[in-house]
């Protein structure tokens, strides 16, 4: 074989050739790009999110990148807090100020700093009785409020997990131009009676 023939057998098995790589590139082709939409579809998962957000709240929103919630988040913690701080005080202060109404100790008077006893004799029984029975429900007012709020602590930082997890679902929603919501008033006939009601059309 000479050296022409060489070089044209060469030239015939690399043409030969380019269609089967070509064939083979085109195939896998759609595979790397259907991994890659996997993966793509994968990064942004609403589980971490809830994870996220029940670790440290806001966590989960600052990875849906919804970074303005984490402010309003930790004011809403914040604000239940002190009133559970507040309405603790005040239920401390009324528990100790009946103990002392009740225990016969002339040393042990905090009730004295409660303003409305200028309104009661103590020495008079009926008067002594209404300030008691007035300890005992506050008492018993600022416990409600307080366990109340305790639990409106639980709930909101619940809440907080929901929205990490309804926002990390909704992160990829499409929302374009051509999602519209149309709106329009109307009069329809119901059993010979005309109502007006509201229209609404969605357009895809």
């Amino acid at each position: 074989m000479n050296f022409r023939s060489l070089v044209t057998n060469s030239i015939l098995l690399i043409l030969l050739l380019l269609p089967v790589s070509g064939l083979r590139a085109g195939q896998q082709e759609p595979d790397s790009l259907q991994t890659a939409d996997v993966i793509s579809e994968e990064l942004h998962s609403p589980k971490k999110a809830t994870i996220y957000s029940a670790i440290l709240p806001g966590l989960g929103q600052a990875y849906n990148k919804k970074y303005w919630k984490i402010p309003v988040i930790y004011i809403g913690f914040g604000t239940i807090g002190y009133f559970i701080s507040w309405n603790n005080d005040k239920y401390r202060f009324n528990k100790i100020a009946y103990r002392h109404l009740v225990d016969d100790d002339p040393e042990t008077r905090i009730y004295e700093k409660i303003e409305a006893l200028k309104y009661y004799d103590l020495d008079n029984p009926t008067h002594f009785s209404n300030f008691k029975d007035g300890l005992i429900k506050r008492k018993d007012y600022y416990r409600r409020n307080r366990d109340l709020l305790i639990i409106s602590m639980v709930g909101f930082y619940g809440l907080n997990i929901i929205d990490a997890s309804v926002d990390a679902h909704l992160f990829d929603f499409d929302i374009s131009d051509d999602l519209t919501l149309q709106w329009s008033p109307e009069m329809v006939n119901i059993n010979n009676g005309y109502y007006y009601c509201v229209n609404f059309t969605f357009n895809f």
